[in-house]
């Protein structure tokens, strides 16, 4: 879900029935998190408290909050750190314009709560990728960030 496309905020009353099915069904939510890139507000895109409550009332919903949510990264942070199951996707962004906090979380108490993504073809992951070897991960947390954290979020094998 884009936020910014229709200017409403994840824990829009409207949008509790697709988010009860995603449920019934299994399915994760994803969602575009922080400022829009082109000129609409991003309001509706901050985590606090738009996700947040989404989390809160969907506690069994897997949710993904893509491109990273800068300006609010911290606010996404908090959440993926606050529920099991919110997790971050660094789509909109290539590795060397990661920002330190989420390299940081990634490294740390993150390692299992951030998911590699691109806006491919916009953004081909080959392009996205190519700094990789700057993050400084270490081997097991290279492959969650590039595979386990999705497969496990999106339900597919390991």
């Amino acid at each position: 879900m884009l936020p910014w496309l229709w200017g409403l905020s994840p824990d829009e009353r409207r949008y509790y029935p697709l988010l009860a099915v995603c449920c019934e069904l299994d399915v994760t939510f994803c969602t575009q998190v922080g400022h829009a890139g082109p000129l609409r507000a991003s309001a509706p895109g901050r985590p606090i408290p738009h996700l947040d409550n989404v989390a809160l009332e969907f506690p069994e919903l897997r949710i993904v909050g893509g491109d990273i949510g800068v300006p609010w990264l911290d606010e996404m942070i908090s959440l993926a750190t606050k529920y099991p199951n919110v997790s971050i996707d660094t789509s909109a962004y290539t590795c060397g314009r990661y920002h330190a906090a989420l390299v940081g979380y990634l490294r740390g108490h993150g390692r299992r709560k951030v998911l590699f993504g691109s806006n491919h073809p916009f953004w081909p992951a080959a392009d996205c990728l190519a700094d990789l070897d700057t993050l400084g991960l270490d081997e097991p947390t290279r492959q969650a960030f590039l595979h386990d954290n999705a497969a496990a979020v999106f339900g597919l094998p390991l």
